[in-house]
């Protein structure tokens, strides 16, 4: 695996479905990362919620932010996983502002610590300009996250999942006098 995207919309529009997406793409790639390493997911995930919220404290508007994450010395078959832990990941984020300009963020990230912070040299560009470049980006000293995802116990047997319900809904609209 390796490289993974995540993508939150900016201020106040976030949607509850994308973090739970983002928690699923974590969760699902965690296990295809070498253990002691970086992890392509969470490093998304992070870099793309952190990166939002310092772009909006430089007064960035920010309409949305994709982020995606490829960690470096990916392990070779038969590798020993100690030679093989990865030391950085290069991380690429693309968005627009509120008013249509492009935003970019991207750089190398050598640690990502529980969804609260990244480290590493990231430059963050929009509309033409450099809007900052950082070593940290979050709050490294603030607590762990305290919500875990526990999936639903099964009555009697089975996996513990249920099946989710989609609904669509296609409205057809007339142009009134026809």
């Amino acid at each position: 695996m390796g490289t993974t995207r995540a993508w939150i919309q900016g201020r106040g529009r976030r949607v509850p479905a994308a973090s739970a997406l983002a928690v699923a793409a974590v969760l699902g790639t965690a296990a295809c990362e070498p253990t002691g390493g970086l992890n392509s997911a969470s490093i998304a995930v992070t870099t793309d919620r952190v990166g939002t919220g310092a772009l909006e404290n430089k007064g960035v508007d920010v309409r949305w932010l994709s982020c995606s994450a490829g960690v470096d010395g990916a392990r070779a078959w038969g590798a020993s996983p100690a030679a093989s832990v990865p030391r950085s990941a290069n991380v690429d984020c693309t968005g627009r502002t509120g008013g249509g300009e492009a935003i970019t963020l991207s750089g190398k990230v050598t640690q990502e610590l529980g969804g609260r912070c990244v480290r590493g040299d990231l430059t963050a560009r929009t509309g033409g300009r450099s809007v900052f470049r950082a070593e940290v980006l979050g709050n490294c000293d603030a607590p762990p996250p305290t919500s875990v995802i526990t999936p639903i116990t099964p009555a009697a047997g089975g996996n513990g999942f249920r099946p989710t319900v989609t609904v669509t809904v296609t409205v057809t609209e007339t142009p009134l006098g026809k």
